[in-house]
């Protein structure tokens, strides 16, 4: 094992050539560190598209009605199907594992035409009708005032609860909009609160610029009836809504009158889907950074087996007396394995300093939110840094092995020969 004369060997071999031991240790400094950074990297990009995603609940969907491409029970090809919001107890019914189920309706867009007005001033926004718990699905913060609630469902309130662009639009600087009143398409509300987005996902200024409102009062005040734009279902976590997706449709079917075999009818955009896509391709970029990262380690590991194989060469000598003084072939070979280990160990853990620094300095100049758009808090965990030390050492004993097998077949008679 290493002692204080073992230690004094190791070092006094890769002193004997600092310049050819230092360009051999920047093979495995540069592998280790491109591995951790890309790794890094990666954790980074998966953790931005996450947190993009985590605006709304990752294990959800929205469906809407679209037209139909076949006939069924004498009603034509091409009509359009409209949910109704009895589909939301049928749903509710016979689907225990959904978690929330919630009908919306929406007005206008903040792209489109002027639809809300306040005094002299005019916006176009966002209208969306909706129920309390979809701030479960979609959360929001709620900066003042409060949200929508079920007593205002019940008695068809005509309150609003507005985006921070909806009063930057509506309002003057310093002014207070919780209960004062805007007018939506000619029908007074008055507004009770005022969010702002918990995070991005690519979409502020449209959810900056959206009024939230009662879905009894939208669909009264703006004639709905029981017509549902589209819902957002969300399943309890140990259900998967992917899973549930076929079972939706077809309940949404029969309720609908629509023929079973119609795939256009009905639309919906499955979130869990495409975050399932979305973590698979990061899962496939995290294998890639494996693969790259090791390959560029392994040929700063050949450069190690070679110089450990000139090393041994230049040593044939001293290897010669040691054997014809007793050494045995195991003593001679971990000698050249601990040497190989060592600046292999070394090399390897400066790389992960390094990388560490980097990762430090990139998170620093993120600054205190730590996220840009698409990414975030580039890391590594503790498994990644356990991984890196196994590999050290795997590479160590492998670039020694060689090289301590070569020495062990040299005879002592012939090493003492060689001048």
């Amino acid at each position: 094992m290493f002692n204080k004369e073992r230690w004094s060997e190791i070092l006094e071999a890769l002193n004997a050539n600092r310049f050819r031991t230092l360009l051999t240790a920047f093979g495995v400094f540069w592998g280790i560190l491109i591995l951790v950074l890309l790794l890094a990297l990666t954790n980074g990009l998966r953790k931005g598209v996450s947190a993009d995603f985590g605006n709304f609940a990752s294990n959800s969907m929205f469906i809407w009605g679209q037209s139909t491409s076949k006939p069924y029970k004498g009603l034509p090809k091409g009509r359009r199907v409209q949910l109704k919001i009895d589909d939301a107890a049928a749903l509710r019914e016979q689907v225990p594992e959904l978690k929330i189920i919630s009908p919306r309706n929406q007005l206008g867009g903040y792209q489109g035409a002027n639809n809300v007005t306040r005094k002299e001033k005019t916006g176009a926004f966002s209208v969306s009708g909706d129920y309390p718990e979809f701030i479960e699905q979609e959360p929001m913060d709620i900066t003042a005032g409060r949200f929508l609630s079920y007593s205002d469902i019940e008695e068809k309130r005509k309150i609003a609860v507005i985006g921070k662009d909806v009063v930057k639009g509506l309002f003057d600087y310093g002014e207070e909009p919780v209960g004062e009143y805007i007018e939506i398409n000619g029908v007074n509300f008055m507004v009770v609160g005022v969010f702002q987005a918990a995070n991005s996902n690519g979409n502020e200024e449209e959810e900056a610029n959206t009024i939230f409102i009662p879905f009894t009062t939208f669909s009264q005040a703006f004639n709905r009836g029981d017509n549902v734009g589209f819902f957002a279902l969300t399943a309890f976590d140990e259900t998967s809504i992917t899973e549930l997706k076929p079972r939706i449709i077809e309940i949404l079917k029969t309720q609908r009158t629509i023929h079973p075999d119609d795939e256009r009818a009905v639309g919906n955009f499955d979130r869990a889907e495409a975050f399932g896509r979305i973590t698979g391709l990061f899962d496939i970029l995290t294998l890639v950074g494996y693969i790259v990262g090791g390959l560029i380690l392994l040929s700063g590991v050949i450069g190690i087996i070679n110089i450990m194989l000139i090393v041994v060469k230049e040593r044939t000598k001293e290897i010669g007396v040691r054997r014809a003084l007793g050494a045995s072939p195991w003593n001679v070979r971990s000698q050249i394995l601990q040497e190989s280990m060592v600046l292999t160990l070394i090399s390897g853990m400066f790389g992960i300093a390094v990388a560490s620094g980097v990762i430090w300095v990139m998170n620093y100049a993120l600054g205190p939110s730590g996220a840009v758009e698409n990414f975030a808090n580039p890391s590594v965990n503790v498994t990644v840094a356990l991984v890196a030390l196994g590999i050290l050492i795997v590479a160590g004993l492998l670039a020694g092995l060689i090289p301590a097998v070569k020495a062990t077949q040299i005879k002592p008679i012939d090493a003492l020969r060689i001048e």
